[in-house]
Formats: structure tokens, sequence, C-alpha cells
């Protein structure tokens, strides 16, 4: 019997290779030399290490694996429908809603499941008819006859009115409204610029020369002694009154708004608008044209008063009008027009000149007011001497600083004096008077 030879996969090579494991002989190359298979290389022939099958390292690789779609058990995502029941087996029990009946007819021609009409073939019952009581009977029927009556008695008059028309249609008069009359227009509004008044035409044309006298106002003189500095002020705002009453209807003649001057004693600090300018403490009173006010020196008065009454009684009533004439320029715009020209002028002389008209003229309607009520106000016999003196003895030659801005005595007495007698705000024009009559 022959022997056996174990088949291990290795052919024998024919004479000349070397035998491969599929049993190919390589390709010799010219010498005899074998050239390799470049496109394979030998494996190793040798199997791995056999492994026990209770590993326990199999046991979790086997059950981490998922079983192959042959495997009857297998169960997958891709396993494909559930297996059919076998023959004979019972049938699993359906889940969901169940519908009861037979089959049910469908499509068009099905017939309907109503079995009555939708609607009703009458309508509804009419309500009972309204029954009114006899007492609404009655009422309206009375009103239909007054309506009736009302009607018959309007035509009766119309065709009444008719035939008398047109039997003497000349019986009574045809009457037509007049239309409204058309709305007259107004003139449309041009604007007339006025040219202003030169400053000379103000100060030598004013129409307050040609007003006529001060009439006088017969009052008296005030009873109060100026013998403190409250008493000083009563006594000067006792005169007030009077001023105003004499020289309100000739600033408005003139044709110029009257306006009555504040009266108050001087003090160091402004008080008021326009006070700034206005405070200040001077030997003599003044008068502020920026507030319209008369500023009074109260020390100096008490101190004439505690010498001689009399004489600072009357220094006092001079004062009191002379600064009022300033009021009286400012009222007729002289004082607003001789400040632009005092402001205009060209040197300190000519400057001089416009303050020393300003001031004569103050005193002279001061004097116009005096004159006009000397008899009143009591300047006469010995009162009137002691006015007369202090007149002719009042200018810039007594002025302690030698300015020469309210006249000389000579000139104060010059205008003073004629204007005391004629008691007329024509005999004051300084402002066309010679320089000599002004200086």
């Amino acid at each position: 019997m022959p022997e056996e030879t174990p088949d291990d996969g290795v052919s024998t090579p024919p004479a000349g290779g070397t035998p491969t494991p599929s049993g190919e002989t390589p390709a010799v190359s010219e010498g005899g030399a074998a050239r390799p298979d470049a496109s394979r290389r030998q494996q190793p022939l040798e199997l791995g290490k056999a492994r026990a099958l209770s590993d326990p390292g199999e046991s979790a690789l086997r059950r981490s694996a998922r079983p192959l779609p042959a495997d009857p058990e297998a169960t997958s995502d891709y396993s494909g429908p559930p297996p059919a029941p076998l023959t004979g087996a019972p049938l699993p029990p359906l889940t969901g809603g169940r519908r009861p009946g037979g089959s049910r007819p469908v499509g068009w021609h099905s017939p309907s499941s109503r079995t009555g009409a939708q609607f009703a073939s009458d309508g509804p019952p009419a309500p009972p008819p309204r029954q009114y009581s006899k007492a609404v009977i009655a009422g309206l029927s009375a009103l239909t006859l007054i309506a009736t009556a009302a009607v018959g008695t309007a035509v009766y008059k119309a065709i009444s009115t008719y035939d008398s028309d047109v039997d003497s249609p000349l019986s009574r008069p045809s009457v037509h409204k007049s239309p409204a009359p058309i709305p007259t227009l107004p003139d449309p509004t041009v604007t007339v610029t006025v040219p202003g008044v030169p400053d000379a035409v103000r100060l030598q044309k004013n129409e307050l020369y040609k007003a006529g006298k001060l009439a006088a106002a017969n009052c008296t003189e005030p009873t109060v002694k100026p013998n403190s500095q409250s008493n000083i002020l009563k006594y000067y705002k006792g005169l007030l009154p009077c001023l105003d009453a004499a020289w309100q209807p000739l600033i408005e003649k003139a044709g110029y708004k009257f306006t009555s001057p504040k009266l108050q004693l001087q003090s160091k600090k402004p008080t008021g608008t326009g006070a700034a300018e206005c405070a200040g403490e001077e030997n003599v009173a003044f008068y502020c044209s920026v507030d319209d006010s008369i500023n009074i020196s109260w020390k100096n008065d008490l101190e004439r008063y505690q010498e001689a009454p009399l004489e600072a009684r009357t220094w006092m009533m001079s004062t009191m009008a002379h600064e009022y004439g300033h009021h009286v320029q400012e009222m007729t715009e002289m004082l607003t027009a001789v400040w632009s020209r005092q402001g205009w002028a060209k040197t300190e002389v000519e400057e001089l000149e416009w303050s020393r008209r300003r001031e004569l003229q103050a005193s002279c309607f001061g004097a116009v007011f005096l004159g006009s009520n000397k008899s009143t106000l009591g300047l006469t016999g010995n009162r009137l001497r002691i006015w007369e003196y202090q007149t002719k003895n009042s200018g810039d030659e007594f002025n302690p600083k030698k300015i020469r801005d309210h006249g000389s005595k000579k000139n104060q007495w010059y205008w003073e004096g004629p204007a005391f007698k004629s008691a007329n705000p024509a005999s004051c024009n300084t402002f066309t008077a010679p320089a000599a009559r002004v200086s």
C-alpha cells in the first residue's frame, strides 16, 4: 500500500524552480537565476497561537458583536419584516379603534342618512294684533282734528290775502330788503418815517414858550418845621403837590405828557432802577433824569434852619422850585436836547456854556412858579427881600471849586428877576441868548 503523503498546500516544484505556496513556478531569468515577483510578497505560513474558547476576552467580544443577518435569532434594523406565523397558530389580537357594523355604501349615489326635511315649509305664526285703549284713541283723534283745523285756517288766510292783492295790487307797497353793503377794505398800512426834531428846535422853539403864563395854584407853604431829617423831607413833600398843580396844565397845553417826579433824600448807596447814576451826596440838591428824582441835601438845610429859620425856609422853597424846573425841562424834552449838545461839545469851554444855559433856565422856571404863587406862599415884604438877596448872591463866584457851570450871580438875577414878575416861561429862553447873558 503506498504511503500517504500529507498535503500541506505546497506542490513540488518543477526542475529548475522553487515551489511557491500556490504551486506556481516563478520566472527564471537567463543564467538560471529566479526573478522575484514585484507584485507579490511571500507571506509567512505559520498560524497564530491558539486560544481557548473559555477566554474572558472572547466572551466579551461575542457579547458586543452584533449577530449576522443569517442568524435566525438575530434582530436588527436591517433584518426585514417579522416572520410569518406558523400554520394553525392563533392570530394575535389587533389594537386600535373599532367601527361597528358591516360594509357601508360610499360614493355619489349612496342614500342620505337624513330622514326629514331640513327646513319647515310654513313660516312662524303671526303675532296677535296690538290693541289700544280708548283714551289713546280719543287723544289721537283730537290731535288729528286740531291739525286739520290749523291747516284749514292757514289755507283760508292765504286765499283771502291773495284775493285782496289781486283786487287792489297797489293797496300795499312792495318792500324789498336792500342788500347788505359791501364792506370797505381798510387802507393799506403806510409806514411814515417822521424826521427827528433837531436839538436846536427843541431848545429855541419849544412849544412851552408859547403856552402862556403859569396859573396860580393857590397853595400855601407847608407848616412843618424843618428841624430834623424827617421833617425836612416832609417840608419838601408838602411843596411837591403845589408844583404839580401849577405846571401840569401848562405842560399838557404845550403838547407834552405830564409826570410827577420822585422826591428823596440824598443817599450814598444806590436805590431803585438806574439809581447808580443818581447816588452820592452833594452840598446842594440835584435832579436825576435817570429816574426823574429830586434828591435833597438835608444836612445843609438843617444847618441853615438852626442858624436862621426864615432864611432857611426861603432857600428851601427856591431850591425846590429850581430842581422842579429841571423836571419841566425833562417833560418838554429840552433836558435831553441840551445834554446832547453838551455831549457833542468839542471843547470844555463850549461844554460849560451849555451847562450854564441849562442851569439858568431851571432857575428861571423856578422864579416863574414863585412869582405866580407869591401871595399864597408868603413871598412878600421882608421875605421877598430875603429871596431877592439870595438870588443876587448865588452864582459860580461862590463855588469853592471855581467851576463855572451854573452862571454868575449877575446873570442869575438877569433871568430870575423878570421871570418872577412875568410868571411866563417865555421869559426863560436861555438858548437864544448871547454868550454874555449865560456867562
